[in-house]
């Protein structure tokens, strides 16, 4: 079925050529723009898109409003995708944007961003569930482990890759300790050893449980944007 997009940009020749391009695309029904926070939040509610692709800073503080609104669109219209692109290889925002699940969500550059049906197909596995993440992100959040000829995710268990899978679509660890009928002391043993086998460094645990799942999507579930047909 054809998406819904609301489009959310403050750059208006930016705004006005995506428009364009995204209207002219077969797989796409409708777009409606808007140029702030204030304005998404209204046109969510008015309009009830399929999906929001949002720059990453707009206004009011030009900071962070897209992670912003994936995180609300989480509670408030959890069926809604949502696309963040950002100028920025800043690895703090993927992190956040991903911190309460990756299903439903995307992250990508826009310089990296080759053409349209590139973006389409992006935003269409959001709408799916699925969750679209520029590997260069990965990379950057990553850039200081040690590099191995395999993904670090092979040195899982299978019991761990089940626990990082669940984590991954955004369960609490006892809502996993309930779907693998296991203590929830089981789940947190689970996740301190992925930690310590992916050698993610000490620091914040959500920032450490959302690196863990950039991975795990890296290495088998979620597209890229260098490999937009990976499923």
């Amino acid at each position: 079925m054809p998406l819904r997009v609301l489009l959310a940009e403050d750059n208006a020749l930016l705004r006005q050529g995506l428009v364009r391009m995204l209207m002219d695309h077969p797989e796409v029904a409708e777009v409606r723009e808007c140029a702030s926070l204030e304005q998404v939040r209204a046109e969510v509610t008015a309009y009830g898109p399929d999906v929001v692709l949002t720059d990453l800073k707009m206004p009011p503080a030009h900071r962070d409003e897209g992670v912003l609104i994936g995180r609300e669109l989480r509670l408030s219209n959890p069926g809604t995708g949502v696309v963040v692109l950002s100028n920025y290889l800043e690895a703090e925002h993927a992190l956040a944007l991903l911190a309460d699940g990756s299903t439903g969500r995307g992250y990508l550059l826009k310089d990296r961003v080759g053409d349209v049906d590139q973006l389409v197909a992006a935003l269409a596995a959001v709408c799916r569930g699925e969750s679209v993440i520029d590997p260069q992100v990965v990379d950057e959040l990553m850039r200081h482990q040690t590099r191995s000829a395999t993904s670090p995710i092979a040195r899982l268990t299978s019991r761990e890759r089940e626990v990082l899978a669940l984590v991954a679509t955004g369960a609490a660890n006892a809502a996993v300790a309930q779907h693998l009928v296991i203590t929830q002391r089981a789940v947190e043993k689970h996740i301190n050893a992925i930690f310590a086998k992916l050698e993610l460094p000490i620091g914040v645990a959500r920032d450490r449980r959302v690196s863990a799942v950039l991975l795990y999507l890296a290495d088998s579930g979620a597209r890229t944007l260098a490999d937009p047909g990976r499923r």
